[in-house]
């Protein structure tokens, strides 16, 4: 099964066949599902981009949404069933018949292990300074079970849409909808006030944190002692880049960084943090990352924690199309102002996702 983004925690990641997530910033044992299933089962999702759907012709489809007005708008579906999801799910589960033949099965579950080990071997790439991946590899194992995780758009819902590892009774979510920077705090905010007891992570790109979020850590100041459970991070993503933007412009317009636009202000998050009362870690050395993880998340007052990381690690799409690959190639030829470092950067990534992998 994959999820939509916004679905990521319906499922935990320990499932040998949760592919995990579909789209632009999606997984490719999910995007290998899409275009190799003969049957689509879609339930409760809006999800807009039918470019990752199965072709039309190529599956059969059966969706169930509440919402009768959002019924067979990404895919003409043969069977639409309108109602509560659980409830349609239960009333499908008798009519369904196990099938004997599971070797498509097992292939997605072969799929889906060599998937993660690509994952680690690009979060495990060197960088200039902290591998972005790397941020939220180190953060999964460390996760507490009953973590909340909210993330913001940008580069850093790449990250948190294919590295981070879910766990059974996790939450998560992010602005979805339009892809709205600036939401990861204030919905960190709003997850301590529904689950006080709960720890909360922000993950967060350095644009959202200075377009607003800076200033919600003042609210977070102000309520913090009125938590039982003081654990509450945000991790910032410092690349000095509108790093989404930049790739997106290569890899779909085929032009070069624009640094006029792109580039941002070196702000001291931690300290910031520091200043009004929180907790600043600061990591710069990849070697790091785990004891600031650690710290954080023992912390006995709110955290901010801020990773120096490489805005070259390009956030790959689960499948790079031939038009893609050549807007990359026309965005180096007009002369990008960071070319070695974003060819390095996208060979490496590349690399290890073709190259075998040892257990």
């Amino acid at each position: 099964m994959c999820q939509g983004v916004l679905g990521k925690s319906v499922l935990p990641d320990d499932l040998p066949w949760v592919t995990g997530s579909i789209g632009l910033l999606g997984t490719k044992p999910s995007y290998d599902l899409m275009t190799e299933c003969d049957t689509l089962l879609m339930i409760g999702s809006g999800f807009p981009y039918a470019e990752f759907l199965p072709k039309e012709g190529k599956a059969r489809g059966v969706q169930i949404d509440i919402d009768p007005a959002m019924l067979s708008i990404r895919f003409p579906m043969e069977v639409n069933l309108t109602g509560d999801a659980a409830e349609t799910l239960r009333a499908l589960l008798p009519r369904l018949k196990q099938k004997t033949d599971e070797s498509w099965r097992k292939g997605i579950a072969q799929g889906l292990h060599d998937w993660w080990k690509t994952l680690e071997g690009r979060a495990g790439e060197k960088a200039n300074p902290v591998n972005p991946q790397l941020v939220v590899c180190e953060l999964t194992p460390r996760l507490p079970d009953d973590a909340i995780i909210t993330s913001d758009s940008g580069s850093c819902a790449n990250w948190y849409a294919r590295d981070l590892k879910l766990g059974r009774g996790m939450k998560a979510s992010l602005s979805g909808g339009l892809a709205s920077m600036g939401a990861a705090v204030p919905y960190a905010i709003a997850a301590k006030y529904a689950d006080p007891d709960r720890p909360v992570i922000a993950l967060v790109g350095d644009g959202a944190m200075q377009m607003n979020n800076m200033a919600e850590l003042i609210t977070v100041a102000k309520y913090w002692r009125d938590w039982p459970n003081q654990r509450w991070v945000a991790c910032v993503f410092n690349n000095q880049d509108l790093n989404q933007v930049t790739w997106e412009q290569r890899v779909i317009n085929g032009d070069p960084k624009f640094e006029a636009s792109q580039n941002i202000p070196d702000v001291p998050y931690h300290r910031f943090a520091d200043l009004i009362g929180l907790r600043g870690i600061y990591v710069d050395d990849p070697n790091d990352l785990g004891q600031a993880w650690d710290a954080a998340l023992t912390s006995s007052l709110p955290v901010v924690l801020e990773v120096k990381t490489d805005p070259e690690v390009p956030p790959l799409p689960p499948h790079m199309t031939l038009q893609q690959a050549k807007n990359f190639s026309t965005a180096l030829l007009k002369g990008d102002p960071n070319e070695g470092a974003t060819i390095t950067g996208a060979v490496k990534q590349v690399l290890e996702g073709i190259m075998p992998h040892k257990d």
